[in-house]
């Protein structure tokens, strides 16, 4: 099997859920606590093994591209100043040599159109794509499980975590047959099933191992709800010719495309800072009031 070397990131969304503050900043930009939503993904990735990221970013978003590049003047700055912590921690995140490039989706055609784009970067090996605004908290990160289960059986690998059986309605939702532990092999997804007929209660999450046998079925441009190119019907497809795993990571998944969801995250951030966790607490609980 070949190695995940690569790693899509589809940045190029709106942000309409968490408007007006998605305006002018592009919503992976926003802070969970010390650092962008971004960062946090880019160090998952990196955490995983990904040499590669292709970011697919849309206009005004060229302040994602700028934060993994050297600011001259704040670090010359914080050089001179002793400012040394601070200055490692801004350095951490910078993009290594040939580690990262950017492809401009020019419309908003779907997340399937947006995987597309970075078909050429890819070439003939299989990726990983990160939805970065669904941040995901765990230990070993969430990607790393992902190619971990890839190393075991190879294929194409699915992401996926547990909602109430009253959820199911809101998700794309797996079909499985008998798991082996966390994985299992897939039968099917279905996008959004009436209630109570969804076939388990496992929703497909926000992290994948495809392979690039997908690009050729993304290709034909066929549309479906939204009108948009769906990644998820393409690999409903690819599903007929090749193995597809569902795992069933071990964490927990902030969606912080929504207000609450990027509220819920900074709070389990902070509070799981090395450092600062203590203080963010002690903050929380001033704010609640005794009770």
């Amino acid at each position: 099997m070949k190695p995940i070397r690569k790693a899509i990131l589809p940045v190029a969304g709106l942000g309409t859920r968490v408007l007006p503050a998605a305006k002018t900043t592009p919503k992976n930009m926003l802070n969970v606590f010390d650092r962008p939503i971004v960062a946090h993904v880019v160090a998952e990735a990196r955490a995983a093994g990904i040499e590669h990221m292709i970011f697919i970013i849309g206009r005004g978003q060229s302040a994602i591209e700028d934060y993994f590049d050297h600011n001259v003047e704040l670090e010359t700055q914080l050089e001179a100043k002793g400012r040394t912590a601070i200055l490692d921690d801004v350095r951490a995140d910078l993009a290594r040599p040939g580690e990262m490039s950017f492809v401009r989706q020019m419309q908003p055609l779907g997340l399937g159109h947006a995987v597309w784009c970075a078909r050429d970067l890819i070439g003939d090996e299989p990726f990983a794509v990160i939805l970065p605004d669904m941040l995901m908290a765990a230990e070993p990160g969430a990607l790393h499980q992902a190619v971990s289960a890839y190393g075991q059986v190879g294929g194409n690998i699915i992401v996926v975590e547990p909602v109430h059986h009253s959820e199911t309605h809101r998700y794309g939702i797996v079909d499985l047959e008998p798991a082996e532990g966390r994985r299992a092999r897939m039968k099917g997804m279905v996008e959004k099933p009436p209630q109570g007929t969804a076939p388990s209660n496992l929703i497909v999450s926000g992290r994948y191992i495809l392979q690039p046998e997908i690009f050729d079925i993304l290709g034909a441009h066929e549309t479906g709800a939204g009108g948009e190119i769906q990644l998820t019907d393409a690999m409903v497809k690819l599903m007929a010719t090749q193995d597809f795993h569902a795992l069933e990571y071990e964490g927990v998944t902030y969606d912080c495309g929504d207000k609450i969801g990027l509220l819920r995250a900074n709070i389990a951030f902070a509070l799981s800072h090395p450092e600062l966790g203590g203080a963010a607490r002690d903050a929380i609980a001033g704010l609640l009031g005794p009770g």
